[in-house]
């Protein structure tokens, strides 16, 4: 651990909640003063997806801002973005944007300023995890490996709950013999079949470790589950692309692991890439 990184933990502990978080940065306990930050570029990512040999697909949208060469995130609705999202962004410091009324602002600002001073290095606790390249499908399934081995191996974990339902990840646990519960606020259905519940915190309670999407940070479902798994001692384990430089700041706190996949994602080009993982197996 670099002593910029040790200065850092001791000062701030790891974060309780996202608003304890967001008071440890305007305060400076990472260093620079949000307020002298500023975003020079704000942009979307939309994509729509359907793998071969897959019955169904499905869209993403994405806010990311950049800040001096990192850039940080946060998954929406597609559409449901407004219009003046960017114009609102460009050029704003960061303590302004941590104030904003739409919380996928308030995420992708703090994701930009905690990659940028304490980006995915070694020294800050990450280690590489390289993916190959190959068709969407292809990096999809390396990604789930990587992923699910942040899970404590069966018979240790018989039961996850998996919020924000990625049907490579629910591939992986349905071949290592690792039963799941899906969940995602959109309902629908497993490529299996199976009935995806909307209500996750109502299945807490059957499962005996948490794989979470990064995208609970900005739909307001993520401390439910932080608590949930505070309280029990579950292993809770996120893939982040929202907030991949925000989650790792929970380790300690109720989160166990982290697969951290700040921009670019694995699935705008096919060539090689890279994940970040933090905490779990090693």
């Amino acid at each position: 651990m670099s002593a910029v990184r040790a200065e850092h933990t001791a000062r701030t502990g790891p974060a309780r909640s996202l608003a304890d978080l967001t008071r440890q940065a305007l305060a400076g306990d990472f260093g620079p003063d949000p307020a002298d930050s500023r975003i020079a570029l704000a942009f979307t990512t939309s994509q729509a997806v359907r793998h071969d040999g897959r019955a169904g697909g499905y869209r993403n949208e994405v806010l990311s801002l950049r800040l001096a060469e990192a850039v940080g995130s946060c998954a929406v609705e597609p559409g449901t973005l407004p219009g003046s999202a960017l114009d609102d962004c460009v050029g704003a410091d960061i303590a302004r944007l941590l104030a904003h009324p739409l919380p996928a602002i308030r995420v992708a600002a703090l994701d930009a300023y905690l990659t940028h001073v304490l980006p995915h290095t070694p020294e800050n606790g990450a280690r590489p995890f390289p993916l190959p390249a190959g068709t969407s499908l292809h990096k999809s399934r390396a990604r789930a490996r990587a992923v699910v081995g942040l899970l404590p191996a069966a018979p240790a974990v018989r039961r996850v709950l998996v919020v924000g339902v990625v049907n490579s990840l629910l591939e992986r646990l349905r071949e290592l013999g690792i039963g799941y519960v899906p969940c995602d606020l959109k309902g629908g259905s497993t490529e299996w079949g199976e009935p995806i519940r909307a209500d996750a915190h109502a299945e807490l309670a059957g499962c005996d470790a948490i794989l979470a999407s990064g995208m609970t940070l900005g739909n307001d479902t993520f401390e439910p589950l932080l608590e949930h798994a505070r309280a029990t001692g579950k292993p809770f384990v996120l893939f982040a692309q929202t907030g991949s430089g925000v989650l790792p700041r929970f380790l300690g706190a109720g989160v166990t692991a982290v697969s951290a996949e700040p921009y670019p994602f694995f699935w705008l080009d096919g060539g090689p890439g890279m994940l970040q993982r933090y905490g779990g197996a090693r």
